[in-house]
Protein backbone atom coordinates (compact mmCIF):
# COMPACT_ATOMS: atom_id res chain seq x y z
CA UNK A 1 0.00 0.00 0.00
CA UNK A 2 2.94 2.34 0.80
CA UNK A 3 4.50 1.67 -2.69
CA UNK A 4 1.14 2.41 -3.94
CA UNK A 5 0.94 6.05 -2.17
CA UNK A 6 4.69 6.68 -3.39
CA UNK A 7 4.06 6.13 -7.19
CA UNK A 8 0.83 8.08 -6.90
CA UNK A 9 2.65 11.09 -5.29
CA UNK A 10 5.88 10.39 -8.14
CA UNK A 11 3.25 10.40 -10.47
CA UNK A 12 2.39 14.62 -9.65
CA UNK A 13 -1.20 14.50 -10.83
CA UNK A 14 -2.84 17.62 -9.28
CA UNK A 15 -5.20 16.59 -6.58
CA UNK A 16 -8.79 16.87 -6.72
CA UNK A 17 -9.65 19.92 -4.88
CA UNK A 18 -7.04 21.66 -7.00
CA UNK A 19 -8.93 21.17 -9.77
CA UNK A 20 -12.94 22.42 -11.30
CA UNK A 21 -15.72 20.05 -10.87
CA UNK A 22 -15.70 19.38 -14.10
CA UNK A 23 -11.95 18.73 -14.60
CA UNK A 24 -12.20 16.78 -11.65
CA UNK A 25 -14.88 14.31 -13.07
CA UNK A 26 -12.58 14.05 -15.96
CA UNK A 27 -9.15 13.11 -13.87
CA UNK A 28 -10.85 10.75 -11.43
CA UNK A 29 -12.63 9.15 -14.29
CA UNK A 30 -9.20 9.02 -16.47
CA UNK A 31 -7.47 6.76 -13.63
CA UNK A 32 -9.94 5.16 -12.17
CA UNK A 33 -9.34 1.40 -13.92
CA UNK A 34 -5.35 2.11 -13.45
CA UNK A 35 -4.80 -0.22 -11.10
CA UNK A 36 -8.41 -2.72 -10.98
CA UNK A 37 -8.43 -6.19 -11.65
CA UNK A 38 -9.39 -7.15 -15.22
CA UNK A 39 -12.73 -6.34 -16.68
CA UNK A 40 -14.80 -9.56 -16.13
CA UNK A 41 -16.72 -11.00 -18.77
CA UNK A 42 -20.18 -11.01 -17.95
CA UNK A 43 -23.23 -13.19 -19.88
CA UNK A 44 -25.32 -10.02 -19.83
CA UNK A 45 -24.59 -6.09 -19.38
CA UNK A 46 -27.07 -3.96 -19.84
CA UNK A 47 -27.44 -0.30 -20.06
CA UNK A 48 -30.63 1.54 -19.29
CA UNK A 49 -32.09 4.39 -17.56
CA UNK A 50 -34.69 4.91 -14.63
CA UNK A 51 -36.56 7.48 -14.23
CA UNK A 52 -36.40 9.88 -11.27
CA UNK A 53 -39.74 11.23 -9.26
CA UNK A 54 -38.95 14.72 -11.04
CA UNK A 55 -38.57 13.34 -14.55
CA UNK A 56 -35.33 12.52 -14.68
CA UNK A 57 -33.96 10.08 -16.41
CA UNK A 58 -31.03 8.20 -14.20
CA UNK A 59 -28.58 6.17 -16.52
CA UNK A 60 -28.06 2.82 -14.80
CA UNK A 61 -26.56 -0.42 -15.72
CA UNK A 62 -27.51 -4.23 -15.03
CA UNK A 63 -25.24 -6.61 -14.51
CA UNK A 64 -25.57 -10.02 -14.61
CA UNK A 65 -23.71 -13.67 -14.94
CA UNK A 66 -26.64 -15.74 -16.66
CA UNK A 67 -28.28 -14.35 -20.79
CA UNK A 68 -31.52 -13.05 -19.64
CA UNK A 69 -34.23 -16.31 -20.48
CA UNK A 70 -37.75 -14.85 -19.63
CA UNK A 71 -38.65 -18.19 -17.97
CA UNK A 72 -36.12 -18.80 -16.06
CA UNK A 73 -36.03 -18.12 -12.15
CA UNK A 74 -35.05 -14.33 -11.92
CA UNK A 75 -31.95 -13.44 -10.22
CA UNK A 76 -31.67 -11.41 -7.02
CA UNK A 77 -30.30 -8.21 -7.55
CA UNK A 78 -27.74 -5.56 -5.03
CA UNK A 79 -28.45 -2.04 -6.34
CA UNK A 80 -24.85 -0.46 -6.51
CA UNK A 81 -24.15 3.39 -5.82
CA UNK A 82 -20.74 4.73 -6.80
CA UNK A 83 -18.35 6.60 -4.61
CA UNK A 84 -16.89 9.95 -5.03
CA UNK A 85 -17.98 12.30 -2.45
CA UNK A 86 -20.99 12.93 -4.45
CA UNK A 87 -18.87 15.01 -7.30
CA UNK A 88 -16.96 12.39 -9.09
CA UNK A 89 -17.46 9.35 -10.33
CA UNK A 90 -19.98 7.58 -12.36
CA UNK A 91 -20.94 3.64 -13.82
CA UNK A 92 -17.86 3.89 -16.21
CA UNK A 93 -15.78 4.54 -12.93
CA UNK A 94 -17.04 1.67 -11.06
CA UNK A 95 -18.13 -0.96 -14.26
CA UNK A 96 -14.92 -3.46 -12.73
CA UNK A 97 -16.15 -3.68 -9.45
CA UNK A 98 -19.37 -3.89 -10.02
CA UNK A 99 -18.47 -6.75 -12.65
CA UNK A 100 -16.74 -8.53 -10.06
CA UNK A 101 -19.47 -8.17 -7.40
CA UNK A 102 -21.74 -10.08 -9.93
CA UNK A 103 -19.36 -12.77 -11.23
CA UNK A 104 -18.41 -13.90 -7.81
CA UNK A 105 -21.77 -13.66 -6.16
CA UNK A 106 -23.89 -15.19 -8.71
CA UNK A 107 -26.72 -12.48 -8.06
CA UNK A 108 -27.37 -9.22 -10.61
CA UNK A 109 -26.18 -5.99 -10.00
CA UNK A 110 -27.64 -2.69 -11.31
CA UNK A 111 -25.26 0.20 -10.93
CA UNK A 112 -26.89 3.76 -10.74
CA UNK A 113 -25.73 6.95 -12.17
CA UNK A 114 -27.36 9.74 -10.09
CA UNK A 115 -27.22 13.05 -10.23
CA UNK A 116 -23.96 14.54 -9.25
CA UNK A 117 -22.88 18.22 -7.47
CA UNK A 118 -22.32 21.14 -7.97
CA UNK A 119 -24.73 21.21 -10.61
CA UNK A 120 -27.08 18.46 -8.44
CA UNK A 121 -27.09 19.51 -4.41
CA UNK A 122 -28.15 17.41 -1.32
CA UNK A 123 -30.35 16.00 -1.51
CA UNK A 124 -31.03 15.33 -5.21
CA UNK A 125 -28.35 12.19 -4.54
CA UNK A 126 -30.21 10.74 -1.85
CA UNK A 127 -33.38 11.50 -3.84
CA UNK A 128 -32.04 9.58 -6.59
CA UNK A 129 -30.88 6.62 -5.06
CA UNK A 130 -34.18 6.06 -3.34
CA UNK A 131 -35.95 6.95 -6.48
CA UNK A 132 -34.29 3.97 -8.17
CA UNK A 133 -34.80 1.41 -5.42
CA UNK A 134 -38.76 2.11 -5.34
CA UNK A 135 -38.47 1.71 -8.85
CA UNK A 136 -36.62 -1.25 -9.31
CA UNK A 137 -38.76 -3.06 -6.51
CA UNK A 138 -41.94 -2.68 -8.57
CA UNK A 139 -40.45 -3.00 -12.34
CA UNK A 140 -37.26 -5.49 -11.82
CA UNK A 141 -39.32 -8.18 -12.35
CA UNK A 142 -39.65 -7.00 -15.83
CA UNK A 143 -35.95 -7.05 -16.17
CA UNK A 144 -35.38 -10.74 -14.33
CA UNK A 145 -35.15 -9.38 -11.10
CA UNK A 146 -36.27 -11.19 -7.65
CA UNK A 147 -37.63 -7.79 -6.61
CA UNK A 148 -38.29 -10.38 -3.19
CA UNK A 149 -34.57 -10.38 -2.80
CA UNK A 150 -33.50 -6.88 -3.18
CA UNK A 151 -30.35 -5.53 -1.44
CA UNK A 152 -28.50 -1.68 -1.38
CA UNK A 153 -24.67 -1.33 -1.76
CA UNK A 154 -22.18 1.26 -2.35
CA UNK A 155 -18.73 2.77 -1.65
CA UNK A 156 -18.23 6.00 0.23
CA UNK A 157 -20.70 8.42 -0.64
CA UNK A 158 -22.32 5.49 -2.41
CA UNK A 159 -21.91 3.73 1.13
CA UNK A 160 -24.07 7.19 2.92
CA UNK A 161 -26.96 6.48 0.00
CA UNK A 162 -27.24 2.85 0.39
CA UNK A 163 -27.46 3.25 4.04
CA UNK A 164 -30.16 6.11 4.12
CA UNK A 165 -32.30 4.18 1.61
CA UNK A 166 -31.84 1.16 4.20
CA UNK A 167 -33.53 3.51 6.68
CA UNK A 168 -36.53 4.38 4.45
CA UNK A 169 -36.85 0.84 2.98
CA UNK A 170 -37.47 -0.03 7.03
CA UNK A 171 -39.87 2.97 7.32
CA UNK A 172 -42.51 2.48 4.25
CA UNK A 173 -41.78 -2.01 5.09
CA UNK A 174 -39.73 -2.45 2.40
CA UNK A 175 -37.55 -5.51 3.04
CA UNK A 176 -33.84 -5.68 1.62
CA UNK A 177 -31.48 -8.78 2.24
CA UNK A 178 -28.54 -6.83 3.43
CA UNK A 179 -26.98 -3.14 2.84
CA UNK A 180 -23.21 -3.93 1.36
CA UNK A 181 -21.31 -0.83 2.42
CA UNK A 182 -17.27 -0.06 2.00
CA UNK A 183 -16.22 2.86 3.97
CA UNK A 184 -19.40 4.93 3.84
CA UNK A 185 -19.65 8.34 4.97
CA UNK A 186 -22.24 8.66 7.56
CA UNK A 187 -21.21 11.61 10.17
CA UNK A 188 -22.59 15.12 10.08
CA UNK A 189 -18.92 16.57 10.51
CA UNK A 190 -15.06 15.06 10.31
CA UNK A 191 -15.06 15.08 13.96
CA UNK A 192 -13.35 11.69 14.91
CA UNK A 193 -9.72 10.56 16.08
CA UNK A 194 -9.57 9.11 12.28
CA UNK A 195 -9.80 12.18 10.63
CA UNK A 196 -7.06 13.96 11.86
CA UNK A 197 -5.15 10.86 12.23
CA UNK A 198 -5.38 10.60 8.42
CA UNK A 199 -6.09 13.66 7.57
CA UNK A 200 -3.06 13.93 4.95
CA UNK A 201 -1.47 11.74 2.82
CA UNK A 202 -3.86 8.48 2.54
CA UNK A 203 -5.96 9.20 -0.65
CA UNK A 204 -9.13 10.78 0.95
CA UNK A 205 -7.39 13.74 2.59
CA UNK A 206 -8.78 16.64 4.32
CA UNK A 207 -9.03 19.15 2.27
CA UNK A 208 -10.80 16.61 -0.25
CA UNK A 209 -13.55 16.09 2.04
CA UNK A 210 -13.87 19.68 2.31
CA UNK A 211 -13.89 19.70 -1.09
CA UNK A 212 -16.51 17.54 -2.06
CA UNK A 213 -18.99 18.48 0.64
CA UNK A 214 -18.57 21.97 -0.22
CA UNK A 215 -19.76 21.48 -3.60
CA UNK A 216 -22.29 18.95 -2.17
CA UNK A 217 -24.47 20.72 0.76
CA UNK A 218 -26.46 23.66 0.54
CA UNK A 219 -26.24 25.07 4.07
CA UNK A 220 -24.39 23.84 7.49
CA UNK A 221 -28.35 22.57 8.45
CA UNK A 222 -27.70 19.55 5.14
CA UNK A 223 -25.18 17.89 7.69
CA UNK A 224 -27.72 17.59 10.08
CA UNK A 225 -29.91 15.75 8.01
CA UNK A 226 -29.40 11.98 8.25
CA UNK A 227 -29.93 11.30 4.88
CA UNK A 228 -26.56 13.21 4.52
CA UNK A 229 -25.45 11.22 7.77
CA UNK A 230 -27.07 8.47 8.64
CA UNK A 231 -25.42 8.29 12.24
CA UNK A 232 -28.30 10.75 13.21
CA UNK A 233 -31.18 8.61 12.08
CA UNK A 234 -33.38 8.56 15.00
CA UNK A 235 -34.38 4.72 15.12
CA UNK A 236 -31.61 1.94 13.73
CA UNK A 237 -33.97 -0.82 14.93
CA UNK A 238 -35.69 -3.39 12.07
CA UNK A 239 -33.32 -2.08 9.42
CA UNK A 240 -31.47 -4.52 6.94
CA UNK A 241 -28.34 -6.81 8.52
CA UNK A 242 -25.36 -4.82 7.30
CA UNK A 243 -21.92 -5.68 5.83
CA UNK A 244 -20.05 -3.25 6.39
CA UNK A 245 -16.21 -3.13 4.74
CA UNK A 246 -13.80 -0.74 6.30
CA UNK A 247 -9.96 0.24 5.42
CA UNK A 248 -7.15 0.68 8.46
CA UNK A 249 -5.93 3.96 7.11
CA UNK A 250 -9.06 5.80 6.37
CA UNK A 251 -10.56 9.14 7.30
CA UNK A 252 -14.18 7.18 7.44
CA UNK A 253 -12.97 4.51 9.49
CA UNK A 254 -14.03 5.34 12.78
CA UNK A 255 -17.33 6.56 11.69
CA UNK A 256 -18.08 3.39 9.96
CA UNK A 257 -17.79 1.25 13.15
CA UNK A 258 -19.99 4.01 15.15
CA UNK A 259 -22.36 2.54 12.29
CA UNK A 260 -21.94 -0.57 12.74
CA UNK A 261 -22.30 -0.30 16.81
CA UNK A 262 -25.18 1.78 16.09
CA UNK A 263 -27.07 -1.49 14.51
CA UNK A 264 -25.63 -3.47 16.72
CA UNK A 265 -26.65 -2.08 19.44
CA UNK A 266 -30.58 -1.76 17.76
CA UNK A 267 -30.57 -5.68 17.49
CA UNK A 268 -29.41 -5.51 13.95
CA UNK A 269 -26.98 -7.78 12.42
CA UNK A 270 -23.57 -6.78 11.54
CA UNK A 271 -20.69 -8.47 9.93
CA UNK A 272 -18.03 -5.60 10.12
CA UNK A 273 -13.90 -6.18 8.67
CA UNK A 274 -11.60 -3.71 8.81
CA UNK A 275 -8.91 -4.50 6.38
CA UNK A 276 -5.40 -3.84 7.84
CA UNK A 277 -2.84 -1.57 5.92
CA UNK A 278 -5.07 0.17 3.24
CA UNK A 279 -6.45 3.22 2.56
CA UNK A 280 -9.48 4.85 1.23
CA UNK A 281 -10.63 3.94 -2.44
CA UNK A 282 -8.90 0.41 -1.81
CA UNK A 283 -11.84 -1.61 -3.19
CA UNK A 284 -10.70 -0.02 -6.90
CA UNK A 285 -6.64 -1.21 -6.55
CA UNK A 286 -7.15 -5.01 -6.79
CA UNK A 287 -4.05 -5.51 -9.50
CA UNK A 288 -1.43 -4.49 -6.78
CA UNK A 289 -3.29 -4.77 -3.49
CA UNK A 290 -4.29 -8.35 -1.94
CA UNK A 291 -6.94 -7.12 0.31
CA UNK A 292 -9.12 -5.54 -2.37
CA UNK A 293 -9.72 -9.19 -4.00
CA UNK A 294 -10.09 -10.17 -0.42
CA UNK A 295 -12.93 -7.91 0.22
CA UNK A 296 -14.77 -8.26 -3.16
CA UNK A 297 -14.63 -12.01 -1.83
CA UNK A 298 -16.16 -10.86 1.46
CA UNK A 299 -19.04 -8.85 -0.21
CA UNK A 300 -19.60 -11.53 -2.81
CA UNK A 301 -20.24 -14.28 0.44
CA UNK A 302 -22.48 -11.27 2.17
CA UNK A 303 -24.73 -11.14 -0.86
CA UNK A 304 -24.97 -15.07 -1.61
CA UNK A 305 -26.07 -15.82 1.98
CA UNK A 306 -28.46 -12.93 2.40
CA UNK A 307 -29.57 -14.20 -0.62
CA UNK A 308 -29.73 -17.56 -0.24
CA UNK A 309 -27.90 -18.31 -3.34
CA UNK A 310 -25.51 -21.95 -2.99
Amino acid sequence: MRGVLERMARAGNPPLHSLSPRQAKVAYSMGADVLEVPRAALARVHDMHIPALDGHWMPARLYSPLAFVPSAAPLPVLLYFHGGGFTVGGIDTHDILCRELSRLSGAAVVSLDYRLAPSHKFPTAAEDAWDALVWLRIHGESLGLDTRRIAVGGDSAGGTLAAQCAHRARDVGMALAVQLLFYPGVAAHQDTPSHSKFASGFVLDEPAITWFFGHYVRTREDRNDWRFAPLLAPDFSGLAPAWIGLAECDPLVDEGVLYGDALRAAGVAVDLEIYRGVVHEFIKMGRTIPEARRAHADAARALRQAFHLT
